[in-house]
C-alpha cells in the first residue's frame, strides 16, 4: 500500500497536534509531507526533527536560528504568509486544515485546486466564502471529509444515505462557559472566567466564540454549505453531557445520532483513513456509567450572537463574511481587555447591520467585504 501524504496547516494548534499524534500510530498509512506554523517555533522544530517534512512554513521573522529548526538538506521553506504557496508546490494526498480565522480561505482553495482529500477544522473559511469553496472543490474534483466533531457527526450520519429522505440536522453544543450563568453577571465576566471553558481547552478565540455561542452559528452557515441544507434544515440543541455529537432527523421520523468518547482524535482519524475504520487506540464509551443525555433549546435573549448568525446565515451573499469579520475583531479586543464581553455581540450587529449585502459574490467581492467589516469593527470600538 503506497503511503498517503499528509500536510498539516496549522501544526502547532491543538487539531495539529492531535493529527501528528494519529499520524504517529499509523506510520504504515500515512506519511508527512508538510507542516506549518506560526509563531510556535520551539514546538515546530521538535515536529521537523521527528516527521521530517519536505515542506514548512512559518513566521520568519520569529525564527533566531535557522539551522536550530533542524530542517532536513531539501525541504522547501516558506514564511507564514505563503501558505498557499506552499500548498501549490507540494503533491499531497490529504491537507488537513487547521489554520484559524479567515486566513484559511487561500489555502483551502488552493488544496481544493489540487483536487484532493481537505480535511477541515476550520469553519470560517466555509463561512467566509462556502459557496466559492463548493464549487471549486466540484470543477477539480477534490473532497472534503470535515474534521470538526458536530460536522463529521453529521458527515457520518448522512453517508450511504438518500439525501431525498433528510428531514433536517441537529447540531449539539455543550453551552458553553454561560449556560447556567444569570445573563445579569455577563457584562462583568473576565477574560479569564470566559476562557474557562467546562469540558474542553481550546485556543482562546473559539473558546470566546463557545461562549458567546457564535461558533455554533458559525457552524450552522458551515453546516448549510457542507451538506446542501436550507437554514430551515438546521437546528441548535444544547447537549451538555457532550457524548452525542450531532443528529440526522429523517422524513419518517427516524433520527440518526453519532456518539462517541470526546476526543478530537476520533474525526481526525476518520477524516484520514476514510471510509476505513481502524483501531484508534482510544477508550470506547462506557454506557452502564452514563447516568443521563439532556437536552435543552438555546436561549436567543442570552446569547442573541446565534440568533443573529442564523439571520446571516438566511440572507446569504456577503453577509456570513462580515459576520466572521466583525467577530474576529471584537474578540480580539475583548481578549485585549479594550472592552467587555457584551460589546461582542454589540459591535458585530452594528457592523452587520451596516453592510449592504451583495448576493452571489465572486471572491473579489468576499475579500472586500472582510476588509470593509474588520475596519467598521475597529471604528466601532475606537
Amino acid at each position: 500500500m503506497r503511503k498517503r501524504k499528509v500536510v498539516i496547516l496549522g501544526s502547532t494548534g491543538s487539531i495539529g497536534i492531535n493529527t501528528l499524534k494519529v499520524l504517529d500510530r499509523l506510520p504504515q498509512r500515512f506519511e508527512v509531507e508538510g507542516l506549518t506554523a506560526n509563531n510556535n517555533i520551539e514546538l515546530l522544530s521538535r515536529q521537523i526533527k521527528r516527521f521530517k517534512p519536505k515542506f514548512v512554513a512559518c513566521n520568519k521573522e520569529k525564527i533566531v536560528d535557522r539551522k536550530g529548526l533542524g530542517l532536513p538538506k531539501r525541504t522547501r521553506f516558506f514564511d507564514v504568509t505563503e501558505v498557499s504557496q506552499l500548498v501549490e508546490s507540494c503533491e499531497a494526498d490529504i491537507f488537513v486544515l487547521a489554520i484559524s480565522g479567515g486566513a484559511a480561505l487561500a489555502p483551502f482553495l488552493a488544496a481544493a485546486k489540487k483536487g484532493a482529500r481537505i480535511a477541515p477544522a476550520n469553519k470560517e473559511a466555509l463561512v467566509m466564502a462556502g459557496t466559492i469553496i463548493m464549487e471549486t472543490t466540484k470543477k477539480y474534483g477534490a473532497t472534503i471529509i470535515p474534521i470538526d466533531s458536530e460536522q463529521s457527526a453529521i458527515f457520518q450520519c448522512l453517508e450511504g444515505r438518500n439525501r431525498s429522505g433528510l428531514k433536517k440536522i441537529l447540531l449539539t453544543a455543550s453551552g458553553g462557559p454561560l449556560n447556567r450563568m444569570a445573563k445579569s453577571k455577563f457584562p462583568r465576566l473576565s477574560v479569564q472566567q470566559i476562557l474557562k471553558h467546562p469540558r474542553w481547552k481550546m485556543g482562546k478565540k473559539i473558546t470566546v466564540d463557545s461562549a458567546t455561542l457564535i461558533n455554533k452559528g458559525f457552524e450552522v452557515i458551515e453546516a448549510k454549505m457542507l451538506f446542501g441544507l436550507g437554514t430551515e434544515q438546521i437546528e441548535v440543541v444544547i447537549h451538555p453531557e457532550a457524548l452525542i455529537h450531532s443528529m440526522t432527523e429523517f422524513q419518517d421520523g427516524s433520527i440518526l445520532a453519532q456518539l462517541g468518547v470526546t476526543d478530537m482524535r476520533l474525526p481526525i482519524q476518520y477524516a484520514l483513513t476514510y471510509p476505513d475504520r481502524l483501531d484508534s487506540g482510544l477508550p470506547v464509551m462506557d454506557f452502564g456509567r452514563v447516568r443521563q443525555l439532556t437536552f435543552e433549546t438555546p436561549d436567543e435573549r442570552r446569547f442573541p450572537c446565534l440568533g443573529l448568525a442564523f439571520f446571516c446565515a438566511r440572507q446569504g451573499g456577503t453577509l456570513p463574511c462580515v459576520l466572521n469579520a466583525a467577530d474576529e475583531i471584537a474578540v480580539n479586543a475583548f481578549l485585549q481587555g479594550t472592552m467587555d464581553f457584551t460589546d461582542i455581540y454589540t459591535v458585530v450587529e452594528k457592523v452587520v447591520n451596516k453592510h449592504r449585502n451583495r448576493l452571489n459574490p465572486q471572491l473579489k467581492d468576499i475579500l472586500a467585504a472582510d476588509t470593509w467589516a474588520r475596519q467598521a469593527a475597529r471604528n466601532l470600538i475606537k
